[in-house]
C-alpha cells in the first residue's frame, strides 16, 4: 500500500539545464527602487531586552544601535538583525507619501531610548536624552543607507510620522535638526518661515481644518472622517518632528509656517 501511495505522490520537475535568453531591450519608466524610506524608532526597552524582541518572532528590525560604548568601545555597537536585501517587522500599519505598509519599502533603524517616560496632560512630559554618541553612530549609518538607496531627505522620517495614531517615537527629544543639518531629513529653512510669519504671533491658534489639508499634501496619512482626538494626534506627529517645543497637538502660527515651508522645499510629486 506504502509503495502504492509514494507512487501517486506529485513528483518536482527536473531542473532545466538549458537557459532562454532574457530580452532586456525595452525598459519600462513606472518603477522606483524598492527602498525608498529609512524609519527611526526608539526601543522603551533596555539593550539585552530590545535584542531579545527584536530577533523574536512577534517584531524586527534591521538596526539596532546601544546607548553608550562598552568596555573599551569608542563609539555604541551597531547591531544588523535583519539584512537589507529583507523586510523587516518594524513598520506595522503605516503610510507615507502614497506608500502604504512600509516594511517592504523602508529600513527600519531603533535606538536603545526609554523614550516618553512620563505623558503630561496636553504635553509630553519628560523624555530621555540621545547621547551624541549615539546619534553620532546613527549620523554615519543613516548616511550610507540614504547614499545606497538615493533615499531622499523627506523620506528619512520617524515611526509617528508613518503612524501617528498609533506611534510616538523617536519621541520630541529626537534631533531632527541635527541630522538635517548633515542632509539627512528634512527641515524647514528658518529664513523662510520668518517670511511666511509675516509678523504674526507664533503662538496665536491655528484651526485645524487650516493644517489638516497641509499635513495631507505633505504625506501624513489623513482620514477624513478623523475624530478630534485623531486630528490632536496627527498635528502633535508632525510638531513631535519638526516643532519639539511644542508637541500639544494643537497648532500655532509657528506650526503653520513651518509646514508651509516644508511644503514649498519638499514638494511631494504625485
Amino acid at each position: 500500500m506504502l509503495a502504492l501511495l509514494s507512487g501517486c505522490q506529485a513528483t518536482k520537475p527536473a531542473p532545466t539545464t538549458s537557459q532562454q535568453a532574457v530580452n532586456t531591450t525595452y525598459v519600462a519608466i513606472s518603477h522606483q527602487p524598492r527602498i525608498n524610506a529609512i524609519v527611526i524608532h526608539y526601543t522603551v526597552a533596555d539593550e539585552q531586552r530590545a535584542l531579545a524582541l527584536l530577533t523574536g518572532k512577534q517584531v524586527s528590525s534591521h538596526y539596532l544601535i546601544a546607548q553608550h560604548p562598552k568596555g573599551n568601545q569608542s563609539s555604541p555597537e551597531i547591531y544588523q538583525l535583519v539584512p537589507e536585501d529583507q523586510a523587516a517587522w518594524h513598520a506595522g500599519l503605516s503610510a507615507w507619501r502614497g506608500t502604504y505598509n512600509l516594511n517592504k519599502t523602508s529600513i527600519g533603524i531603533e535606538l536603545v531610548n526609554k523614550g516618553v517616560i512620563e505623558p503630561s496632560g496636553q504635553h509630553f512630559g519628560q523624555c530621555e536624552r540621545y547621547p551624541p554618541q549615539q546619534i553620532g553612530v546613527l549620523i554615519q549609518l543613516v548616511s550610507q543607507i540614504a547614499h545606497r538607496y538615493g533615499i531622499e531627505p523627506e523620506n528619512i522620517i520617524g515611526h509617528s510620522d508613518i503612524a501617528p495614531l498609533r506611534k510616538v517615537d523617536p519621541g520630541p527629544c529626537f534631533p531632527w535638526q541635527q541630522l538635517a543639518e548633515h542632509g539627512l531629513g528634512a527641515w524647514p529653512d528658518q529664513k523662510l518661515v520668518n517670511k511666511l510669519l509675516a509678523g504674526r504671533a507664533p503662538d496665536a491658534p491655528v484651526a485645524n481644518a487650516v493644517l489638516l489639508p497641509l499635513l495631507k499634501h505633505y504625506g501624513y496619512a489623513i482620514s477624513a472622517h478623523a475624530t478630534p482626538d485623531e486630528q490632536q494626534q496627527l498635528i502633535r506627529a508632525f510638531q513631535m518632528h519638526f516643532q519639539p517645543e511644542n508637541s500639544s497637538g494643537y497648532g500655532d502660527q509657528l506650526t503653520l509656517a513651518r509646514l508651509q515651508a516644508l511644503l514649498l522645499q519638499y514638494p511631494w510629486q504625485r
